[in-house]
């Protein structure tokens, strides 16, 4: 039988305010546990919780930017359920009256495009972590993160591989990192998700009984996770068996999931409305003002570097992942003043092999942008051919200095000269009469052999284009 898998995902991309939803509690990274949980996070006796404005404008945000429906009016809920990382015994949420629904966007996979939709975004608070690493026979419980801003991001079932459903999760990764609502640092559980998965026989409505894999924190791990699944589901049904409505681990370090409890259904958490917190009500102008603030997002970006610096698609796709990663290429196209193509490679060449070698963010590159150029404007005006800019762009890299500086230290000055040229041209075709009675005999691959001998003569410094006309000259 023929199968069809069934995905869709539960983003939680945590908001970038300097303080908690509900109170003023900082929500900065790496504290000592327990020292940024307030009284109000903690939900004591005779506290009571305050809407950060600066949360619904992040929600808003988004909702604009993915073409969805942002609520005029949305209302907080409570969520009950029992875990020892939750302190009130409940948790802030959205549920019937979410501040946004019914958005989509666009995911490019292998050439195709495809639409999928967004049904809902919803804020909410997060919950503390439990740690189990750290103390024998026991768990320690960090309450730093309860009540730091989520933005849950709820997919329509729209997704039918793990490749689909990497692209659609990364195409909101760059979407939230271009609005500056979340800066997606999945190591440190800012950008993470929950991932349902089903199977169905081909040509089937109805959908199948779904897993949920929860708390998968990074592109790989969702990919492994989910193939992991799907594999799992089909053995199950074509051997007998039922697959069961729960909530299931990724194990890493074996490559599989585990059950971790039945899934829940809404009924069972309770949900009414938090009596005290009001409903947010937003009007027209307030929305008006936050659209007039939304940049330039990746899809506007990409099809703009296509007609403005006519790149493929690939290109301005790969340079418009990241805001980052497009300032700089803008900044580096400036710079050089000419050739974005030739931008284009070297960024997603020895630029980007060097950050990953290195483990680096673009904003962390020793090479800045107006470096790269200096170098650049080299190549275009043919002081250093590009096999030599390799030599440059390594000392560039290691810091030797800028680009005139590296190559008139190494002595790097392509040979332009087109009388020397021709007089290591001469020599080589001297010295080497058995193969150019081949080449005249028709090896024509032999051309090869004799650039190679030039280049070699010259330690790589003669010019290509004049090399290659000299020797069909003479040849």
């Amino acid at each position: 039988m023929e199968w069809e898998t069934v995905i869709g995902l539960e983003i939680h991309a945590q908001l970038a305010t300097k303080s908690k939803i509900f109170s003023a509690a900082a929500t900065e990274y790496g504290a000592a546990p327990n020292t940024q949980a307030c009284a109000i996070d903690l939900g004591l006796p005779g506290v009571l919780p305050v809407l950060n404005a600066e949360a619904v404008n992040m929600a808003t945000k988004f909702g604009l930017a993915v073409g969805a429906n942002v609520a005029k009016r949305s209302v907080f809920a409570r969520k009950n359920y029992f875990y020892p990382d939750l302190p009130k015994g409940y948790q802030i949420s959205q549920f019937e009256l979410p501040i946004v629904e019914r958005g989509e966007t666009e995911v490019e996979l292998d050439g195709d495009t495809k639409v999928i939709g967004i049904t809902r975004a919803h804020l909410e608070e997060d919950a503390g972590k439990s740690l189990h690493e750290d103390f024998s026979g026991m768990s320690g419980i960090d309450l730093n993160r309860a009540g730091t801003p989520l933005l849950e991001i709820v997919s329509e079932p729209d997704m039918r591989s793990a490749k689909e459903a990497i692209a659609y999760m990364k195409k909101i990764h760059s979407i939230v990192r271009y609005l500056e609502i979340c800066d997606g640092n999945m190591q440190e559980g800012s950008f993470r998700c929950d991932a349902n998965v089903s199977v169905r026989p081909k040509g089937q409505k109805e959908f199948g009984t779904r897993a949920e894999l929860k708390n998968l924190n990074s592109f790989r791990f969702v990919e492994r996770a989910i193939n992991f699944e799907v594999d799992r589901q089909i053995d199950l049904i074509e051997s007998g068996g039922t697959v069961l409505q729960e909530t299931r681990l990724y194990d890493a370090d074996k490559g599989e999931t585990r059950p971790m409890r039945s899934k829940e259904e809404a009924n069972d958490y309770r949900y009414f409305p938090d009596p005290d917190l009001l409903p947010v009500i937003l009007d027209d102008t307030f929305i008006e003002s936050i659209r007039a603030t939304l940049p330039e997002l990746p899809d506007e970006k990409k099809h703009r570097f296509i007609k403005d610096y006519e790149l493929s698609t690939y290109d301005a796709g790969v340079l418009t992942s990241s805001r980052e990663l497009a300032h700089y290429y803008e900044a580096l196209v400036k710079g050089v003043g000419s050739n974005p193509k030739l931008c284009a490679n070297w960024m997603m060449g020895d630029l980007a092999a060097s950050l990953n070698k290195n483990n680096l963010d673009i904003n962390d590159s020793p090479v800045t942008a107006d470096i790269l150029a200096g170098m650049l404007k080299r190549i275009e005006d043919k002081t250093i051919s590009g096999k030599i800019a390799k030599q440059v762009f390594e000392a560039l890299w290691a810091g030797e200095g800028d680009a005139d500086a590296i190559i008139e230290a190494k002595g790097l000055k392509q040979v332009t000269d087109s009388g020397a040229i021709e007089a290591v041209v001469d020599d080589i075709i001297s010295n080497n009469p058995k193969q150019v009675e081949d080449y005249r005999g028709g090896k024509d691959k032999l051309f090869g052999f004799f650039v190679g001998q030039v280049m070699k003569a010259t330690k790589g410094k003669a010019n290509p284009a004049q090399v290659n006309e000299l020797l069909k000259k003479k040849l």
